[in-house]
């Protein structure tokens, strides 16, 4: 694929937005706030702004974030950026995006394979939207916070570099990162394992109330609407469930999800040699990674593990043969 020209195609634009998806994770966070802190240098004159949900805190320590607009109140820009998403997970930027007058689509899902703006650079299967972002900007502008944040971004869809899209590329690309001396110890343990007592009392039971199944291959726990009450909780709480239930010895395939509304849910999934996950999530809607993807689903829980491991089955069934 031909390298995009970031800052030609943003020359001239006096306003630019850069967003991701709903619920914005590691790598989308990291990736937005790595395009502004660059773009902000690169291109004094633009009013630039991030649009995203409210960050989860643990990502305080990134540079500026406390400016992104959580309220969606920009108006329709001269560039849009829509990082680590294709458009329909875009969720209240979306209509920013639609009214933009040049759409500019940076992702590496597999699920979004042609891009959704007049200009793409998508590359499936790539580690990290950030790895991405390291790849195209000029390097005459990086310096520590800028660094920081694409080092966020990596390590959260790489699992600090223990899942399989991670490359010698990417640990090229880090180790090049850490040139810039900023303390990648404490950021891993900020945002990767600290965690709240709340968050720790919903994994406890997420772990008590899970369900192996499939001859141990899969396993499973859902939160509902009455839990996440109890606790005061909000989705962020529940990050880092699906990896525990992950690295259960024996499970190929992890199921988490919590209830969002009378009888509908918030799926994800995880998997660890052979189911490709990214296809079980696109059947219902969603999309992801070979090895951690997600969607939305209605049913009652038996309802949608029902459905769900349809899906995981027909794949083992087929790798059987």
């Amino acid at each position: 694929m031909k390298k995009l020209n970031l800052l030609e195609e943003c020359r001239g634009a006096k306003s630019i937005v850069i967003s991701g998806h709903v619920r914005p994770d590691g790598d989308c966070i990291g990736s937005c706030m790595a395009m502004y802190l660059y773009l902000k240098k690169a291109l004094a004159n633009a009013e630039i702004t991030v649009c995203l949900e409210k960050p989860a805190d643990i990502f305080n320590c990134i540079k500026d974030i406390e400016k992104i607009d959580s309220s969606f109140s920009a108006k329709a820009p001269d560039v849009f950026i829509a990082l680590d998403c294709e458009k329909s997970r875009l969720g209240e930027a979306e209509a920013l995006f639609e009214n933009a007058k040049r759409r500019i689509n940076i992702d590496h899902h597999v699920s979004n394979k042609l891009g959704c703006g007049e200009i793409n650079y998508v590359v499936p299967g790539l580690s990290s939207t950030a790895e991405l972002v390291y790849e195209l900007i000029d390097k005459s502008y990086m310096d520590e916070e800028l660094a920081k944040a694409i080092y966020i971004g990596i390590i959260h869809d790489t699992g600090i570099f223990k899942y399989s899209n991670t490359s010698p590329k990417t640990m090229r690309i880090a180790a090049d990162l850490l040139e810039y001396e900023f303390d990648f110890p404490a950021i891993i343990d900020e945002t990767f394992y600290e965690k709240t007592y709340v968050q720790n009392q919903l994994l406890g039971r997420a772990l008590l109330e899970s369900i192996m199944f499939m001859d141990g291959k899969c396993i499973v726990s859902a939160i509902n609407q009455k839990i996440l009450s109890f606790y005061n909780a909000k989705p962020e709480d529940l990050d880092g469930i699906i990896n525990q239930l992950r690295i259960i010895k024996g499970v190929e395939c992890a199921i988490f999800m919590y209830e969002t509304g009378n009888q509908e849910y918030k799926v994800s999934l995880r998997s660890c040699n052979y189911i490709d996950v990214s296809k079980v999530a696109s059947y219902f809607g969603g999309g992801g990674h070979v090895r951690a993807a997600g969607c939305n689903m209605s049913g009652t829980f038996h309802d949608v593990v029902n459905n769900i491991s349809k899906q995981i089955e027909r794949q083992m069934k087929s790798l059987e043969k």
